[in-house]
């Protein structure tokens, strides 16, 4: 991972417009490609960024200081540096993940025997599919033979969305797997990380422990 602290603009140049004027602001580029750009008053979300993949070109001569983020659909974001205060690199390694509690372990294994839950038609792949970046919970295929990963929460927050989105944008580089698509499992979904996920087409999927189990509901109910 690079860490770049520096006063700088951005413009971005996409579907829409958006500028950021000149500041000081953390600038993170990791090792899977993507481009981040950061204020001191948020705790997770960046200013504007570049998911993988993308590419990254720094100017030189007329245009020293200007870094051009183009992905592959031709969405650039251009990072002009006035001054630059800090500039390091950091080897981090594989990261484990995030790892499970016994409910979400559980969660993963009933799911996987129950993987119908999700929906007619769908057949497991595997558990715990192993990616350059930790393992999905889940891969399946859907009715129509289309590949879904699975990412698995007791209470499903933003962060288990961004982990998703991370796990999807590795795995749709495969052309063995891709296209794939994501689908958020959690007994309960916070409404943010709902929004988050369906911003980012992800499925949302609430899960019943009791049910998964195959324990009935002690509760009257109305139908």
């Amino acid at each position: 991972m690079r860490l770049v602290i520096a006063r700088c603009s951005v413009d971005y140049a996409g579907r829409l417009t958006a500028h950021l004027p000149s500041a000081p602001r953390l600038i993170l580029v990791k090792a899977d490609g993507s481009v981040s750009i950061h204020a001191d008053d948020r705790a997770y979300k960046p200013l504007n960024w570049m998911s993988p993949p993308c590419t990254l070109k720094e100017g030189s001569g007329d245009e020293e200081g200007v870094w051009t983020v183009v992905n592959k659909a031709g969405e650039k974001l251009i990072i002009t540096m006035e001054e630059v205060l800090h500039d390091s690199s950091h080897e981090l390694g594989v990261d484990p993940g995030l790892i499970k509690d016994g409910v979400e372990a559980h969660l993963q294994e009933l799911l996987a025997d129950r993987i119908e839950t999700l929906g007619e038609g769908y057949t497991l792949i595997r558990r715990e599919y192993m990616t350059a970046i930790g393992p999905v919970d889940i891969l399946c295929r859907d009715a129509d033979g289309g590949t879904v990963a699975v990412e698995i929460k007791r209470r499903g927050e933003i962060d288990g969305v961004e982990q998703l989105t991370r796990y999807l944008d590795l795995l749709n580089r495969d052309p063995h797997l891709a296209p794939v698509r994501g689908i958020f499992a959690a007994q309960e979904i916070k409404p943010q990380a709902r929004v988050l996920a369906t911003d980012r087409g992800i499925g949302c999927t609430v899960l019943d422990y009791n049910a998964l189990r195959g324990i009935e509901d002690d509760k009257l109910r109305l139908f």
